[in-house]
């Protein structure tokens, strides 16, 4: 019930560089220092067996012009498909990584490096390094702020997608103190009262 979650596209490979996409709604950060996402997979899934035997795999996340695609790659197995050919996306090599490459379509690419794998049940959870992070320079604005307002993120709740809606406030606003109100200016000794000036 904790929704709603990022809908990502997790991007991987095995030795022989044959590469796969994988939907992950499950998915999210679990350290800042060193920085460390998860994602959880179920062992029954094609790229199980890329991320294992890899250990390395790329988060990119899926902005509203992806979310066809991301849903497809989400119910098509790479066992039977070309996803990369099926969805005309384009593998970019990663920074850091051997195997994995990057899909070039999404506006963020997060390379990791798994650390740790729990055998949790339906799903095992793949505890990764954030090696590099790569951005789409259209969402940099010129005073080299990050800007993921424009990327158009996807979130996925109960089976549905949605994109995010209006900003409803910045972290810590809640308790932020309001500006002092400013005082009415006092009129010109030199101007005379109903003076337009």
């Amino acid at each position: 019930m904790l929704y709603p979650v990022p809908a990502v596209m997790v991007s991987c490979a095995n030795g022989a560089r044959h590469a796969n996409i994988i939907t992950v709604a499950w998915a999210g950060t679990v350290c800042t220092n060193p920085p460390m996402l998860s994602i959880s997979v179920r062992p029954e899934r094609f790229s199980y067996g890329m991320l294992t035997e890899t250990g390395e795999f790329v988060v990119n996340l899926v902005g509203r012009d992806l979310a066809r695609a991301c849903d497809w790659c989400g119910v098509k197995s790479g066992r039977d498909v070309d996803k990369w050919a099926e969805m005309h996306l384009t593998k970019l090599p990663s920074e850091t990584l051997e195997y994995a490459p990057c899909i070039a379509e999404s506006p963020v690419n997060i390379e990791c490096k798994v650390r740790d794998v729990l055998e949790l049940g339906s799903h095992h959870m793949f505890l990764a390094e954030v090696t590099a992070v790569r951005v789409d320079a259209g969402l940099i604005d010129a005073s080299g702020k990050l800007r993921l307002d424009r990327a158009n993120l996807v979130a996925y709740s109960h089976g549905e997608y949605f994109d995010l809606g209006r900003r409803l406030g910045t972290f810590g606003y809640s308790v932020r103190k309001k500006p002092a109100a400013k005082k009415p200016g006092k009129r010109s000794k030199t101007a005379k009262a109903g003076s337009r000036g």
